[in-house]
């Protein structure tokens, strides 16, 4: 079931920009078990206005992967008009840790694929099933281990698809390895000890060749596909604490954001001065759970956790000042458990809570070419927009 709500803003001063005039839009997907995994899709639909992969965390072998449609908005007599549906369902062993599609949109005739990890790296390929109305053909491609022993498996706890070389993907696992896939052989390139105890995540800078990781021990360490042999610890956390989620910033690949296990804060790491963060976001009261950096803008990145709370930052000025408040926010109706930043059609953004995938435009993307914000101007802003959907049964 999907809800849709739409509002309208009033104008802002400052520089006579009609901020609130924008089109408000919130749509929420109401999933059969608590959502974890999510991904939206990087090709485009001629059946759909957006689509996104997502995955159920559920404490038993059995899980789900969903795709998630949204219908175009141009047949105001369809009853399901604009609204989101779900376009295949699957079986998945154990919870996705990860969901990627593919980053490879050259070639419009290649395979529609669709990567998860869990206890293996999965790809799966998608097939539209004839009918008319979208829905699609789960085919799984390939399953790829990375053990040595095909008696044990090391679960995965993320992996990477590299942007400029969609052959490559790269995973990390519990048993301080991480392993970089040749996905069109099937093959592995490397494996590697990258760190001293669990890998929690990879991610790959713009460009094939650098990476980065993140791990149980409380580092930051980067690494070149052209040298494995060596790596560059380029952030500790103080304590050791383990850190959890890594996201490389594709607008400007000197900075990293990261945070640790049951933190309040997340850490902006500059690669050109590793050790020392650049900055540190708090305004959370909640532990943070997921960080995604803009995909269109250099300096803004946005935040999300436990308090229910998604935040959009202006790191514009951090290299003068300590960023203290967020632009904008928004709060949902639960704890957000992932959030994840549409890379194609850059004003849409998608966070996790609870049982709900809910997708917002123009709520906390609003105008980013402004460089900054009054926080009187912010706290306004988030009043007008703080407009919650909910699901229908």
């Amino acid at each position: 079931m999907t809800d849709y709500h739409q509002g309208h803003g009033s104008p802002m001063g400052g520089d006579g920009g009609n901020i609130g005039a924008q089109r408000k839009e919130i749509y929420t997907y109401k999933a059969p078990w608590t959502v974890f995994a999510m991904a939206w899709s990087h090709r485009p639909d001629p059946n759909a206005q957006f689509r996104l992969a997502i995955g159920s965390y559920v404490e038993q072998y059995s899980n789900r992967v969903q795709i998630v449609k949204k219908r175009p908005a141009s047949d105001p007599s369809d009853p399901y008009n604009g609204q989101m549906y779900k376009a295949c369902e699957f079986e998945h062993s154990y919870p996705c840790t990860k969901i990627l599609w593919s980053t490879d949109t050259s070639n419009v005739g290649s395979k529609d694929l669709l990567a998860t990890s869990g206890d293996y790296l999965r790809i799966w390929n998608l097939t539209d099933d004839g009918s008319g109305q979208g829905t699609l053909i789960p085919n799984k491609e390939v399953l790829l281990n990375n053990s040595k022993n095909s008696e044990y498996c090391a679960p995965l706890t993320s992996f990477d698809w590299n942007e400029t070389d969609p052959n490559i993907i790269g995973t990390s696992s519990i048993d301080t390895t991480c392993t970089i896939w040749d996905v069109s052989t099937k093959t592995v390139i490397s494996q590697l000890i990258a760190h001293d105890r669990e890998v929690f995540d990879i991610a790959f800078a713009k460009g094939r060749d650098l990476f980065a990781t993140v791990g149980a021990d409380g580092s930051v360490r980067m690494f070149d596909l052209r040298r494995l042999q060596q790596s560059t610890i380029m952030y500790e956390s103080p304590k050791g604490d383990p850190l959890l989620r890594l996201e490389w910033n594709k607008q400007d690949q000197n900075y990293l954001a990261t945070f640790m296990v049951d933190s309040r804060k997340t850490i902006i790491v500059d690669i050109r001065v590793p050790g020392i963060p650049v900055a540190e976001l708090g305004g959370h009261v909640g532990c943070v759970n997921a960080t995604a950096w803009a995909p269109h803008s250099s300096c803004h990145i946005c935040t999300a956790g436990d308090d229910s709370q998604a935040l959009i930052w202006d790191l514009s000025s951090m290299s003068k000042r300590p960023i203290d408040d967020p632009i904008l926010a928004y709060n949902a109706d639960g704890e957000i458990n992932n959030l994840q930043w549409n890379a194609r059609e850059t004003d849409w953004v998608s966070i996790a809570f609870n049982d709900k995938l809910q997708k917002t435009r123009n709520m906390i993307t609003l105008n980013l070419d402004r460089m900054s914000y009054s926080k009187q101007e912010a706290m306004l802003q988030n009043g007008l927009d703080n407009i919650h959907a909910v699901a229908g049964g």
